[in-house]
């Protein structure tokens, strides 16, 4: 059985968002809400499907970048210069603050084993700046894969082990519940599994193990298996939290918190693995936000750059890393920048994903692999619901009507 097909560049999308995010988000939902907002969960699953597929074959049938791909479709001056400030907006916004996050998740895994030390993003940032400097690509990618597949044995373990309520959890993934107090929780889900930044990536990645659109159906095939792997992982998270916690006993604040999930396979030494699993998973996402960020710039100034030691490469992922690492010395609890840093990317996500949908039905770019009735609507009906949170989530923080 030849499982190479199964693993590659999609692997690295579910690897991508599974980091500290994921962690942080989904045992905080689990400890708060219980099964309630699994539906939300169901559905970033579904999305990320639809839309990473489209990514992918956007950049295994044109041999481009989604960033290169909107550049040549918006040719006009003003078209082009709106897309341009509307994707760098974008980047610099939600990959800033999702560097945040990651550099705030490793920083949290240390710090509940070395204790709390001001200058820790610092050390974090430098420690992605020298793996992005390398450039290995392929190393980083297999790191990856391999977080993907340890992460996934413990918590489908521990799921397994506590033996929650299969009911509940049916009842959960299948029946809608929207309440305000759950709003930012749901946008936060959305914008920790739908990450904007990973559509850039998946389709300039794409075309390091792929380049003929005869590809397609092994492409999907991967696509489907990673990022349901990706969800599995994120659904133990939830279920793992919501056994642990019994819905809000225990404030989530800090590693040890999110550890006590854990202790029903790891006992004692659930504190250290949680420890090791947030700084792995924050210093591998602190890698992938600054690349997708300079791949989408790459694609969008029109650059054409193939090698990632190229100056105007590396600047950009420079000034992401930086932002990211300054953000995070702020004196802001690493559990509410990472938090922030979801939600400002589930708001962000309908903007990309409507950019994608617009390019998948140009025939002058993909010829007959553009979009058929039915990946549009699913592609419509995503926008839209991520549309009507994100709405929903900010009336209710700031009372637009």
């Amino acid at each position: 059985m030849n499982l190479k097909k199964y693993f590659g560049p999609s692997t690295l999308v579910a690897a991508a968002f599974i980091g500290p995010g994921t962690l942080t988000v989904c045992t905080t939902v689990g400890a708060s809400t219980g099964y309630t907002l699994l539906w939300a969960l169901l559905f970033s699953i579904i999305a990320t499907i639809v839309l990473q597929e489209m990514a992918a074959r956007l950049g295994l049938v044109t041999q481009k970048g989604l960033g290169e791909a909107i550049r040549q479709e918006f040719s006009k001056p003003l078209g082009r210069l709106l897309s341009i400030v509307l994707i760098i907006g974008a980047i610099v916004i939600g990959n800033g603050a999702y560097e945040a996050g990651n550099i705030s998740g490793a920083v949290l895994g240390l710090n509940a084993m070395l204790g709390e030390f001001k200058l820790m993003p610092l050390v974090i940032g430098l420690i992605a700046f020298l793996l992005l400097n390398t450039g290995k690509y392929k190393l980083i990618e297999r790191f990856l894969i391999g977080l993907v597949i340890l992460m996934s044995i413990v918590f489908l373990i521990t799921a397994i082990f506590v033996r929650p309520d299969l009911g509940l959890i049916l009842e959960g993934l299948f029946t809608p519940n929207l309440a305000n107090k759950d709003l930012l929780l749901v946008i936060g889900l959305i914008g920790t599994t739908v990450v904007p930044y990973n559509l850039f990536l998946h389709a300039s990645a794409i075309q390091q193990k792929w380049t003929s659109a005869e590809d397609i159906k092994a492409m999907r095939i991967e696509n489907r298996v990673a990022i349901i792997l990706g969800g599995i992982i994120s659904i133990c998270i939830v279920i793992t939290s919501a056994s642990a916690f019994q819905n809000g006993e225990i404030s989530i604040s800090n590693a040890a918190d999110m550890a006590i999930q854990l202790e029903p396979i790891l006992g004692n030494w659930a504190k250290y693995f949680m420890v090791l699993g947030l700084f792995a998973a924050g210093i591998t996402s602190a890698i992938t936000a600054p690349l997708a960020a300079a791949m989408a710039a790459n694609g969008i100034l029109g650059w054409k750059i193939d090698d990632f030691q190229d100056i105007r490469f590396k600047s950009v992922w420079m000034i992401i890393l930086v932002v990211g690492s300054l953000a995070a010395t702020l004196g802001i609890k690493p559990i509410l920048i990472i938090q922030f840093a979801q939600v400002a990317n589930g708001i962000l996500l309908p903007v990309i994903a409507g950019f994608l949908l617009y390019i998948m039905n140009k025939k002058a770019v993909l010829r007959e692999y553009t979009n058929n009735w039915f990946q549009n609507i699913l592609g419509i009906t995503v926008i839209l619901i991520t549309l009507f949170i994100s709405f929903r989530s900010l009336n209710s923080v700031f009372g637009f009507l």
